[in-house]
């Protein structure tokens, strides 16, 4: 079976077979697209059979993504990045050797191993500037501090975030359904300063769109669910609050998020309850939270380390 052929099988199992999220099957279709031309340019026989590849070609196409390859907007791929084009593959892998089709073997391709990850958050001070920062007498101004106190109580993905419709929101019990990544729906909760600031807002707004959060500038919208305001417009707006809180790193909208986990922590939130708070399928994702937040660790340093006497 030539290559493209087998991709379009294997995006066709994710959607119809597998009931993946379309920027799932998006990101699946660029990561195999991209090793398909990759492969067209070096071993172009090799498209024609996909039972032809060999863990040598995988082996030059990690080479040639750590070696050669730049973005054109972000420069050399991080490890990670690699490893997502490598994941993609095997995934397609394990679906043709499920077709009993005499492929490479999946459990050949093997990651190559990443970094800890440096988790990004914000100090108590550093949230306290950024929400106290959008001036609220504004419309524009009540939103946006709405979006960060929730987002900063919730802990919610920048995507579910403008996602959300008004009707799924109930600010008497502060809880409400998300479905996040791999379609795993869960419960959030809101805080009481952000059910009061969300509340606020919405008793201002007299339109009828669906959206929770909406913009009021920019190209002319024809239908109400063009008012949605964007993952985009949210992480632009974010940064632009930090630059006037007089924040000095760089944040997103993910760095609520990473705050919201490090809070709960921090307060004495067990690692699983956080977990389901955050929507993490393994709970290997959450532990990358334990080392900035574990208090036993200061206090082993308050108790034993000389300079502390």
């Amino acid at each position: 079976m030539p290559v493209k052929d087998a991709i379009q099988q294997f995006l066709d199992y994710c959607e119809l077979d597998r009931n993946l999220s379309q920027k799932t099957i998006r990101m699946y279709s660029y990561y195999l697209e991209f090793f398909h031309t990759w492969l067209s340019s070096n071993f172009e026989d090799i498209t024609k059979d996909i039972e032809q590849l060999t863990d040598t070609h995988v082996r030059k196409f990690r080479l040639f993504l750590a070696q050669q390859y730049k973005n054109p907007y972000k420069g050399m791929l991080k490890r990670q990045s690699q490893n997502y084009f490598l994941i993609a593959l095997r995934s397609m892998l394990r679906y043709l050797v499920r077709e009993e089709m005499s492929v490479l073997s999946p459990d050949k391709i093997l990651l190559g191993k990443v970094r800890d990850r440096e988790i990004k958050f914000l100090s108590p001070q550093d949230l306290e500037k950024l929400c106290t920062t959008p001036n609220i007498k504004t419309q524009t101004g009540l939103r946006d501090k709405a979006i960060i106190e929730v987002l900063f109580s919730t802990g919610l993905r920048v995507a579910e975030l403008a996602g959300l419709n008004r009707d799924r929101i109930n600010l008497e019990t502060r809880e409400f359904n998300v479905i996040g990544k791999g379609g795993r729906a869960r419960v959030v909760f809101l805080s009481k300063r952000a059910a009061l600031w969300l509340g606020n807002y919405i008793a201002k707004r007299k339109d009828e769109a669906p959206a929770v959060f909406i913009r009021y500038k920019g190209k002319k919208v024809k239908t109400l669910e063009d008012m949605r305001l964007s993952p985009r417009h949210i992480e632009r707006m974010v940064e632009k609050y930090r630059r006037a809180a007089g924040i000095t790193t760089r944040i997103t909208p993910h760095v609520l998020r990473h705050s919201f986990a490090t809070d709960l922590l921090m307060h004495g939130a067990d690692i699983r309850s956080v977990q389901e708070m955050l929507g993490h399928k393994n709970i290997a994702t959450t532990q990358i939270y334990t080392h900035v937040t574990n208090p036993h660790l200061r206090d082993i340093h308050e108790k034993f380390h000389s300079g502390n006497e």
